[in-house]
């Protein structure tokens, strides 16, 4: 009789034989995969390229009973376990070698209710499977800017974009959640059901169960609004800064402006001698109507002598996924970031120089302006603790060649080294990279204890640790 070998929990390994999996195969719906499956390589690919992971097993859940069939087998077997929606966390934590794969990402399910302005959203569904269903509506709820991003992962870990200053974050629009805790029972999580569960979910990450559905409060958004991009020099671009911050310290919520910082690509609205070259971009979007957003944007479009504005009327669906051709799969990605209160004359000269020694033409830095509703929302209402954070600096190193490794890597950890005095010490859990561990604590702050004594309540065993993992008490 044949047997594969598992990665147990205790960082040996484990041997299961082929009557055992067996069980497994006939007690789930989806599809159960090992190294001899022909799409298995498919399969297990996730967004960054850098991580390249061979898990034991993988299996494809078709709803919630198989998720609990799978962590009941886990958990009587030490198995190590993680767990996958849309595969697009920076750190990897989407998969592990030699452990069991659970894989949600084909429980894409997303049911609206128009009237009472909510949804239910399957673990695997991506923003722009969620954006489809709602926006058909005019309404949404405040997610991320990559329409190919996993919406459970970017809501456990908070999630903020577009419409955050408006209507807060991803976990602020949570109601409830299904979830499949360590011993395999299946439970719901809210305000009035276990309260404390939704409370760690909301910002805690993957350390406390599986989600295997989401309930969201839905806001009135576009179909229309009013977004796009305004490109200038980079050689202006500290000035501008000190400009944009001053404008967007004094924005109505409804808008939201981002600065890119990052060498052009082709986009067919810049002219070619700019294709290359560095460029500081204003990303914003207005979620009122046309006429608000133009005054409230005017501004900030009359800022310099831009090379290109395509600031205009367009689907807020078609905004969330403006970007995706620069985030598309396949590429090699390493991630740094920090949260500051404000952007200081000190940070702005850091970020100039070093933007100036970008390693490559796909490295960029963004900063994310948030505040607005998500900072009205108290400190210790959820676990996710940045809210009195107004702007978000990601580090991107984004590149193709593993020999541009070395190069990329050491550009980020520079930027985040030499920003780190004017930063407030916190950071978004879901921008942070595998090798940042030592930072979890940190980056929930007054939040943390109270998430440990959450983990070691949940999950006590610590089965689910392919994370941004919480010690247990």
């Amino acid at each position: 009789m044949g047997k594969l070998t598992f990665k147990a929990l205790n960082g040996g390994t484990k041997q299961i034989d082929d009557s055992t999996l067996a069980g497994l195969r006939a007690g789930v719906r989806g599809r159960v995969l090992d190294a001899a499956s022909p799409d298995f390589d498919t399969v297990r690919a996730i967004w960054n390229a850098m991580i390249d992971r061979k898990p034991a097993l993988i299996v494809q859940c078709s709803g919630a009973a198989d998720v609990a069939q799978v962590v009941r087998f886990a958990r009587d077997h030490d198995l190590l376990v993680a767990i996958r929606g849309g595969g697009h966390n920076i750190a990897g934590n989407a998969t592990c070698d030699g452990g069991l794969l659970i894989d949600l990402s084909g429980m894409k399910s997303v049911r609206v209710d128009p009237a009472a302005r909510r949804a239910w959203v399957g673990p695997g569904a991506t923003l722009a499977d969620l954006d489809h269903e709602t926006q058909a509506l005019g309404l949404a709820v405040p997610t991320g800017i990559n329409s190919t991003t996993g919406i459970a992962g970017l809501t456990l870990g908070g999630g903020f974009g577009w419409i955050t200053r408006k209507y807060g974050l991803t976990i602020d629009s949570l109601l409830s959640a299904d979830v499949v805790m360590a011993d395999g029972t299946q439970v719901r999580a809210s305000a009035t059901e276990n309260p404390d569960l939704f409370w760690a979910l909301r910002g805690g990450g993957g350390n406390f169960g599986v989600v295997t559905a989401f309930e969201f409060a839905l806001h009135p958004v576009g179909p229309q609004v009013l977004a796009g991009l305004v490109v200038h020099p980079f050689e202006h671009a500290a000035s501008l800064l000190k400009e944009y911050r001053r404008i967007v310290a004094a924005a109505p919520d409804e808008l939201t402006c981002w600065v890119v910082m990052r060498r052009a690509p082709p986009l067919p609205f810049l002219p070619e001698a700019w294709h290359g070259k560095l460029v500081m971009v204003l990303a914003m979007c207005h979620v009122g109507t046309i006429l608000e957003g133009e005054s409230a944007a005017a501004e900030l479009r009359a800022l310099g002598k831009p090379i290109a504005d395509v600031v205009g009327p367009m689907p807020f669906a078609a905004w969330q996924q403006a970007f995706d051709p620069l985030l598309s799969p396949g590429a090699r990605n390493y991630w740094k970031s920090h949260d500051f209160a404000q952007l200081s004359d000190a940070a702005i000269s850091v970020l100039i120089e070093t933007v100036n020694r970008t390693p490559g033409p796909e490295c960029e830095i963004f900063i994310g302006h948030v505040g607005g509703a998500a900072g009205r929302i108290p400190l210790h209402a959820t676990a996710f603790p940045q809210r009195n954070a107004h702007f978000v600096m990601n580090v991107h190193a984004r590149w193709r060649l593993p020999t541009d490794d070395a190069a990329c890597i050491d550009w980020a950890r520079k930027v985040f080294t030499d920003t780190a005095p004017h930063a407030i010490g916190t950071a978004y859990i879901n921008f942070m990279p595998g090798d940042e561990t030592e930072r979890v604590e940190a980056s929930y702050g007054a939040n943390f204890r109270r998430l440990v004594e959450a983990k070691g309540r949940f999950d006590p065993r610590n089965q689910f640790r392919v994370n941004q993992n919480l010690p247990t008490m």
